[in-house]
């Protein structure tokens, strides 16, 4: 008989380190020779990413040691850090970013004794050149990219156009030898995709204070030999019109994703003498998205095969990888136990690999043979750490929120085949606020969520209005409205568990990270919903993060989040943390990164010098050496067991196997 036990009690074998040394997943595909790489983290050593290929033999190896750490900073949330080519002689050549000093190296990684060589100069102006979305000409002696270059040493003191870093190494210590292929009429551009002829190149565009997900533009230009591109025109952007990828079909259409009609869709649009035609929708009315959010440069949910098949992400709140006929509008899913395809994508001949999880499998690298239909796992493989009888069974369900609005949500029920709770009692639940907000929370095995469930305490990730995967009116949902939509849903999800007896009403937390550490802090603010909260790295002051408080990318998001401040300044008092502390009657915990430069750390000491001496149990941990994200397996640890404790003593719960979290008052 399985031993009773009271919910947050329990034993479990998912330990912090465990769920920390698990955290992250592959990302940047790419196809070298016939070979794939990617980039993998590295908890365990710092928290950096390293590059990694896959051998014939079925072989996985890391191509640069510690401290090499493949990773861009490019509007800090960083793009394809990574390119790489096979050459007749010598092997692979591969140009990547550096995340210590965002220089690009170029690296011949089969060559006896070859070390890294830097391509680019050192800048001591906000924290050197940077530079994303990689595109190697080898021919042309060059590697085209984004080059991020601050001007001054206001966050907001930058340019990014689209550049030329010869391959000889002649641009290491001379900035002047980068060649400028575009011009800096827009503020924020992707990388260059070449036309199958070489003579036409596509980028996508956009311009404060619009956010990629509201409006973006195509632009086109004519390749030269040595000059910059001309002829540079706008070839797709009408108003509130996100295109979030452009790619060339081998046919030499050009295939983009754009959000027109309310979703992300795929469209086409020929080429005849110097103009486009018309754009097509390949496969419309679906009421799915073949798209999303353009947080970083590089990201890729399709790619055209040779034949004319364009293999596609796409799904509505889930994601699935299909090939689909451009021609017919037939789309054939992947076989396969996978409910999340990530947005990076790499095709060589009929194979298409891509990264997919489950609720029972963390993110591993998964090719698909277009001719036969047949999938394989052939990198980064899941292997069970644990008995997955600990891994929870999530529920994908939909509630109703204020205004009859549908909110979506993962609920996780505690679970372990350890124990059983006593009939009489109810178990506690954290709400989970995903960042963003324009982002999603995945249906993939996540272990901080089974660190808690299989410990006897519920989770229920929300996907509140704003969050991306259900079209472009759930995701405006959140215009002018954070800090209300976002408090709101999340608040509906936790009071409708705990009615329908599902929670403990007494019982119930909320936890978030960035724009979740927002919603995290106003909720507790403003409802009396949750007996305590957990905020990590968020934005506690919108009057100061307008104010040159963040990074470049996200300076105007407020604009579309709250209005624009010069009409309704009254609004980012209103709202703000900061300026309702005297709201906040629950404990809380906050965790900080100290190098953070899109939620600074002087947010969060501004926000604890406001709630100093209101007697409200508290607890402030702050991390050197992390930014916006935690990265190494220490910190991630020493988070998961501070949340714990906060709950277990908030909750009720006795438990003698993690360090005791000070709460001060």
């Amino acid at each position: 008989m399985v031993p009773t036990g009271p919910y947050g009690t329990w034993p479990s074998p998912i330990g912090a380190a465990l769920a920390a040394s698990h955290d992250g997943q592959p990302d940047h595909l790419g196809i070298v020779g016939d070979e794939v790489w990617w980039t993998a983290p590295r908890p365990t050593e710092g928290g950096r990413r390293a590059l990694m290929r896959r051998r014939p033999d079925g072989r996985e190896e890391s191509v640069l040691s510690v401290p090499w750490n493949v990773r861009s900073r490019v509007m800090e949330y960083g793009g394809l850090p990574w390119a790489g080519t096979e050459r007749a002689e010598g092997g692979p050549l591969i140009v990547f970013v550096h995340f210590a000093d965002q220089r690009l190296y170029a690296y011949e990684p089969d060559l006896p004794g070859a070390q890294p060589r830097p391509l680019t100069p050192l800048s001591s102006v906000g924290g050197g050149l940077r530079w994303a979305d990689l595109r190697l000409r080898v021919e042309q002696g060059e590697v085209w990219c984004v080059m991020e270059e601050f001007t001054g040493e206001a966050p907001t003191d930058v340019r990014r156009v689209i550049a030329a870093v010869p391959l000889d190494g002649s641009a290491a210590d001379d900035r002047g030898a980068v060649r400028e292929l575009g011009d800096d009429r827009h503020r924020f551009v992707t990388g260059p995709q070449v036309s199958p002829d070489g003579r036409h190149v596509a980028w996508i565009a956009w311009d404060h204070p619009q956010m990629p997900w509201d409006a973006t533009v195509v632009m086109l230009a004519e390749v030269t030999d040595d000059g910059p591109f001309t002829a540079v025109r706008t070839v797709v952007g009408e108003a509130d019109e996100s295109v979030c990828q452009v790619e060339w079909a081998p046919d030499g259409s050009l295939l983009f994703a754009s959000d027109r009609g309310g979703w992300w869709e795929l469209r086409r649009i020929r080429l005849s003498g110097t103009a486009f035609g018309h754009a097509t929708a390949l496969c419309p009315g679906r009421g799915e998205e073949f798209g999303g959010p353009l947080w970083k440069t590089g990201q890729q949910w399709f790619r055209p095969l040779a034949g004319g098949l364009v293999a596609v992400v796409h799904g509505r709140g889930t994601t699935s990888l299909g090939i689909l006929d451009p021609e017919t509008g037939e789309l054939v899913d992947a076989a396969g136990p996978w409910s999340e395809w990530a947005s990076t994508l790499a095709v060589c001949g009929d194979r298409v690999i891509g990264v997919a999880a489950s609720p029972r499998s963390a993110p591993e690298i998964v090719e698909l043979d277009t001719r036969t239909g047949r999938t394989r796992v052939i990198g980064s493989a899941h292997d069970d750490p644990v008995d997955p009888a600990y891994y929870p069974e999530p529920q994908i369900r939909t509630f109703t929120g204020p205004d009859n609005r549908e909110i979506h949500a993962h609920i996780y029920p505690p679970h372990s085949p350890d124990r059983v709770a006593p009939d009489d009692e109810l178990p506690p639940y954290v709400i989970w606020a995903h960042g963003g907000p324009t982002g999603r929370a995945p249906l993939v095995l996540d272990l901080e969520i089974a660190y808690f469930t299989s410990r006897g305490i519920g989770v229920a990730e929300v996907n509140y209005g704003g969050s991306t995967g259900y079209g472009r009116a759930y995701r405006n949902r959140l215009r002018e409205q954070w800090g209300v939509v976002d408090v709101e849903d999340c608040a509906a999800v936790a009071e409708a568990l705990a009615d329908e007896g599902t929670a403990d009403p007494r019982r119930l937390a909320i936890r978030g990270g960035s724009a979740g550490g927002w919603t995290a802090a106003v909720s507790l603010a403003t409802t009396d919903v949750y007996a305590c909260g957990t905020i990590i790295y968020p934005v506690l002051d919108l009057l100061s993060w307008a104010a040159d408080g963040t990074h470049d990318f996200e300076s105007r998001y407020l604009e579309s989040l709250v209005g624009p401040l010069s009409e309704v300044p009254g609004r980012y008092r209103e709202r703000s943390p900061l300026t309702r502390a005297d709201g906040i009657t629950a404990p809380f915990l906050l965790l900080q990164g100290l190098d953070d430069v899109i939620c600074p750390p002087v947010q969060s000491e501004r926000f604890l010098a406001q709630m100093a001496g209101r007697g409200i149990p508290h607890a402030y941990i702050a991390f050197e050496g992390e930014g916006h994200g935690f990265r190494r397996v220490e910190t991630m640890i020493r988070a998961l067991e501070a949340e714990l404790s906060l709950y277990a003593q908030v909750f009720g719960i006795t438990r003698s196997d993690i360090p005791l979290l000070e709460l001060r008052k």
